[in-house]
């Protein structure tokens, strides 16, 4: 145990990075460093791969990349005067053999750099991909700093709890042999709906396991698409989290460690109150749009505005992200449409103030059919003609884009995705996916939510029939189950991986088990093309989910 008596003050500095902006993320540090001095602060700690942003991906493959981690370390070490830092970064592997890098954590006292830990466990599953770039750790120490036996670990480093064994070791279970003072977790743990509850149980099963207080810090901010909810915090020895730093903000606070009984002392922090999981689903695609944006230097988007649930859910999500100012909506009707389609998008364009303009696609659409006819002519009108109208109007909200600098977003969703019901070169254009991570069920979940205190979504927008509407009375649930049926086949095949076998003993018909199963996999190919979908679920279309364009699930 720790030889002095007293307090030593942490903080906690939860930072919303950007992968490669070194200036930019030395620069954040920096300024957080500078606050914690202000505040008495003895240690600050940062959160996973903090010097280069999470996922650096292969940028990790230039040497000179990883030179410039180690430059922004020697400049934040060069602050480290009367403060001492713990920090991610990636850090060379010298020992001959295995991967180039390791994954790191450096502690920084009084200018240098005193010990280097490397993260053990690498995750390879759903969007982790570590063991492509590092090397695992090879041995396991306890770090001394302010005092303090530190038992230092590296996200992943945490998760590999009895009841989830993924690996073959458990760092803790070496390190808690050299009785440290508390833990200290750094992580870059993407958000999901259902992350944050799996997370807190898995650092408590930790405390309880260890009898030791735990620090957790998180990155926050979104990366494409991964979101990082923040949501740092401290555990005591006995599982309760006594204090937490903001969610889907950048947030540093400052705490005090009794280094004589090793425990935090009572704070003022207050711990973070969990929003609903569908509150917490609308502040990460917010805060998905917003970085996405920011961080590609954009700033207008453009939203084809059709008067049905999906587009009026994308352009809330856009205004409440970027401002009204910044988001331009454009209606395009076609002889199929619907009056109180066109009606509901102009109610809803004028609810978020946001500007709008009208376009018939009809001249457009004709001209293409009689360009057509000559070829399809002797056949059936069908697929092929609808789509020409979703192509249509992807032209013309591509050609806005162009000349005036927005950028398109894209209104399909979750249950769309999965089954194909959407048009490549059309409907599916876009920059980015904004709801492709939602179910239909979850798209109306989340506009009763958003008109839970004011109707800025027209209810009937909300209430009516959904419906493409590319020929006449067309409704979706001509092509498809409706929406509970089909999205309660779609989350247990596509989120917890069950068969055909396992579906029909869940009660679903064998029928159409078989047909929802079929168009999920015959569709693969179609969503290679789609835009990156912002991760709020577990098992989101994109990294997360790696199958075979041509690959065949025999039932």
């Amino acid at each position: 145990m720790v030889l002095n008596k007293g307090f030593v003050k942490i903080t906690l500095a939860q930072l919303n990075y950007h992968p490669g902006n070194f200036e930019l993320n030395t620069h954040k540090m920096l300024e957080a460093i500078a606050q914690a001095k202000q505040e008495g602060s003895q240690l600050i700690v940062f959160a996973e791969l903090a010097t280069c942003g999470y996922p650096a991906k292969d940028l990790l493959d230039f040497d000179a990349f990883i030179d410039q981690a180690a430059a922004a370390i020697e400049k934040i070490s060069n602050a480290c005067n009367t403060i001492s830092a713990i920090i991610g970064t990636p850090v060379f592997n010298q020992q001959g053999k295995g991967k180039r890098l390791f994954n790191a954590a450096v502690v920084i006292e009084k200018q240098k750099v005193t010990h280097t830990i490397h993260k053990t466990l690498l995750p390879t599953y759903d969007i982790f991909d570590e063991y492509r770039y590092f090397e695992p750790a090879i041995n396991s120490e306890i770090i001394k700093v302010n005092g303090l036996n530190v038992a230092l670990t590296i996200c992943e480093d945490l998760w590999n709890l009895d009841s989830v064994s993924l690996y073959q070791s458990s760092p803790m279970d070496h390190l808690s042999q050299f009785k440290p003072d508390l833990i200290i977790n750094i992580a870059a743990s993407p958000f999901s709906n259902t992350q944050q509850a799996t997370r807190h149980r898995v650092i408590q099963r930790n405390a309880l396991k260890y009898q030791l207080p735990i620090i957790y810090v998180n990155h926050t901010g979104a990366q494409t698409d991964l979101i990082f909810d923040g949501g740092s915090f401290i555990m005591n020895a006995q599982g309760e989290s006594i204090a937490s730093l903001k969610l889907f903000e950048e947030d540093l606070q400052t705490f005090e460690f009794d280094t004589e009984q090793c425990q935090f002392t009572q704070s003022e922090h207050k711990t973070q109150t969990f929003n609903t999981s569908i509150g917490n689903i609308e502040q990460a695609l917010v805060l998905g749009i917003k970085d996405y944006f920011k961080k590609l230097h954009f700033k207008k988007a453009i939203i084809g505005l059709s008067g049905g649930i999906d587009s009026a859910l994308v352009l809330y999500l856009a205004v409440k992200a970027l401002g009204n100012e910044n988001v331009l909506a454009v209606l395009l009707p076609s002889k199929y449409s619907s009056d109180h389609s066109v009606n509901d998008a102009i109610a809803l364009a004028n609810n978020l103030q946001v500007q709008y303009h009208q376009i018939s696609i009809e001249e457009q659409v004709n001209a293409i059919d009689n360009t057509l006819a000559p070829f399809f002519k002797g056949t059936e009108m069908g697929i092929a003609e609808e789509n020409i109208q979703s192509r249509a109007r992807a032209i013309l909200l591509m050609a806005l884009s162009n000349k005036f600098g927005y950028i398109l977003l894209n209104t399909s969703n979750k249950s769309e995705l999965a089954v194909g019901y959407g048009t490549l070169y059309g409907d599916m254009c876009g920059g980015l996916s904004v709801i492709g991570d939602l179910y239909k069920t979850e798209v109306y979940e989340l506009c009763n939510y958003v008109n839970r205190e004011q109707e800025m979504i027209p209810q009937n927008i909300i209430s009516k029939e959904p419906s493409a509407e590319l020929r006449p009375n067309q409704k979706d649930i001509d092509s498809l189950p409706p929406y509970p049926i089909l999205d309660a086949i779609l989350k247990l095949y596509l989120e917890e991986n069950l068969g055909y076998k396992e579906l029909i003993e869940k009660g679903f018909s064998p029928e159409l088990v078989k047909k929802i199963v079929n168009m999920v996999n015959a569709n693969e190919w179609k969503r290679w093309q789609a835009p990156p979908v912002l991760r709020v679920s577990p098992k989101a279309f994109g990294t997360g989910r790696k199958m075979p364009i041509e690959g065949v699930y025999s039932l």
